[in-house]
């Protein structure tokens, strides 16, 4: 009885080992959010939520998607600036971006711009930045952020300014670009399709 006790023991340790070793760390999946106007691939159920930010007088509509994975947070947010207001699209871009940029600089970090295609929900390539942000704190590198920002015309003649990007909470080592193109962070930017 002990034998068949012991057999059956690790036969159920090696099969849960089986199973721990087939479940992925990451659950992709597609997230599609059409009244952002666009559709992205998390590496699990991301958390939504919407709020209503002003500017100038103006009520912006603002979504945050976003999911956290060990040291990684993956996030698109979307901001729509409403029809009519194309005027404030370079101010609040230059906002959002200066927040991080400009935290970076001032906290002895690095930014680090290059020039990327991204490709529409029609399959079209267009141009945009995309930035490393090192973020230190007491002199010391924690955290690093791979960050896109693209606009896009809807067709109703709102505008919307998404920013995709993923927070690694920890120092990264050795080079930064090489770390964050690996596979688990370069198929969230890819497969994100703005109308």
């Amino acid at each position: 009885m002990f034998k068949k006790f012991c057999k059956g023991g690790c036969i159920l340790i090696v099969a849960m080992v089986f199973l721990a070793a087939c479940s992925p760390r990451f659950d992709w999946r597609v997230v599609q959010s059409p009244q952002q106007r666009y559709t992205a691939l998390f590496p699990g159920k991301p958390e939504k939520i919407q709020r209503k930010i002003t500017y100038q007088n103006q009520e912006l509509l603002q979504t945050l998607e976003a999911l956290k994975i060990e040291d990684d947070i993956y996030s698109i947010s979307a901001t729509q600036i409403p029809i009519g207001q194309s005027a404030f699209l370079p101010k609040i871009l230059d906002l959002l971006q200066g927040n991080l940029l400009s935290r970076a600089k001032d906290s002895g970090g690095q930014v680090i711009a290059e020039d990327v295609l991204y490709q529409t929900a029609a399959r079209q390539k267009q141009a945009s930045k995309e930035y490393l942000i090192q973020f230190k704190s007491n002199g010391t590198a924690e955290q690093w952020m791979r960050v896109r920002w693209i606009t896009r015309v809807a067709a109703d003649g709102s505008i919307w300014i998404y920013q995709i990007s993923v927070l690694h909470a920890k120092a990264i080592p050795g080079d930064a670009k090489s770390f964050l193109s690996k596979e688990e962070y370069a198929n969230f930017f890819t497969e994100f399709y703005p109308e």
